[in-house]
């Protein structure tokens, strides 16, 4: 079994100035501002702590507790910090509450990121990545996704991700903005500090590691008889350290050229629900009972990426492309943090801190470490 090893050095630019990541108390966020700190990085992480959680920030970022709805805090924070790049995450992301609440989401994930947004071309800040979704996709039609495919959200989320992609093209081409959008599949695994920790918990792997681990009694599987060799749905899992690190050569791109390309992030083969099942019961030593459902409206039966242009635009390469490896780093994370994060208490209540660059003001948080 693979062991987590760390990524190639990939120098971005000397760390006289921050990186501002949104949504960096989440699951990915975490380990994006992880993988950048490793790289010498000085990173300002914000996050509303809606669904992340603090004690997922690394204590060498300096943590913002914040909502890019707040105009004046982002004024704030570009006003005395020097961000030569911002590292956009921070969304919601259910699919199935933003149809039920799409208000919710276009709020958030759209007129929040046009604050962002705006604000960076206030202060002369002119590189982005984004996180966004393959499901900008929609029903592809086409069982191997890349870039050239239509496309055509079937749900709010998926067209909030693509609304901020336009977003990012029309800001390019009137104010010279660069961007990245990195459109992942299934982000999976787990570093060896940080991992996933949702609540509702919507992902198959955390939910069939939890049935190992005696946390759930059984794993629901939606479909039985679809056009696959076992009869499950096939899709494709991409390592979160793998993501980190796509978003670390995407910056790279950005500090060579002014760009605004949009790259697929998956490892290109396809693994079965079962075949999930199977590995996660392998790796445990745990028997793992199923209940099969009736299929979900609107699941196809495969979906794969094709990254061939993550790989020759970006140069980015998976570490981690295997099932196995994948799915052990969640399992070893998931044992060692049973509850997940216990971070209930660990939100300082400092206000108006001031520090070397001056003061956030009134109303707002700031922890280093």
């Amino acid at each position: 079994m693979n062991a987590i090893v760390e990524p190639e050095d990939v120098q971005i630019k000397g760390a006289t100035e921050y990186i501002l990541v949104t949504g960096a108390a989440g699951y990915i966020g975490s380990v994006v501002t992880e993988e950048l700190i490793k790289q010498g990085q000085s990173i300002i992480a914000l996050d509303n702590l809606s669904q992340g959680h603090r004690a997922s920030v690394s204590g060498d970022a300096i943590f913002i507790k914040g909502d890019l709805n707040d105009a004046d805090l982002l004024e704030r924070i570009f006003k005395n910090y020097p961000v030569e790049a911002v590292v956009h995450l921070a969304a919601h992301t259910l699919v199935g509450e933003s149809v039920s609440n799409p208000e919710k989401y276009f709020r958030n994930n759209v007129v929040a990121g046009l604050n962002l947004l705006n604000t960076m071309c206030r202060h002369g800040v002119n590189k982005i990545v984004f996180s966004s979704s393959c499901a900008v996709y929609g029903h592809a039609g086409s069982s191997r996704i890349d870039e050239s495919i239509a496309k055509d959200p079937i749900n709010p989320y998926g067209e909030a991700k693509l609304i901020f992609e336009k977003f990012l093209q029309w800001y390019a081409s009137a104010y010279g903005l660069g961007s990245v959008p990195l459109r992942y599949f299934n982000a999976a695994g787990a570093s060896v500090c940080y991992g996933e920790s949702h609540d509702p918990e919507t992902h198959l792997i955390p939910n069939v590691i939890k049935v190992a681990l005696g946390q759930a009694q059984h794993v629901s599987i939606f479909g039985s008889n679809y056009p696959t060799a076992d009869g499950s749905c096939i899709r494709d899992y991409v390592h979160v350290i793998d993501i980190a690190r796509a978003h670390l050569l995407a910056l790279k791109q950005l500090h060579k050229n002014s760009t605004c390309r949009a790259y697929n992030l998956g490892n290109g083969t396809g693994y079965s629900v079962l075949e999930v099942i199977d590995t996660v019961s392998k790796i445990s030593g745990s028997e793992i009972p199923v209940v099969f459902s009736t299929p979900r409206p609107g699941d196809p039966p495969v979906l794969v990426a094709d990254a061939t242009q993550a790989r020759s635009g970006l140069g980015w390469e998976p570490l981690y492309p295997g099932l196995e490896a994948i799915i052990e780093s969640a399992y070893k994370w998931m044992k060692s943090h049973p509850s997940g994060y216990q971070d209930a208490d660990e939100v300082s209540d400092l206000i108006g801190l001031v520090d070397e660059h001056g003061t956030l003001g009134a109303g707002y948080t700031l922890n280093k470490g």
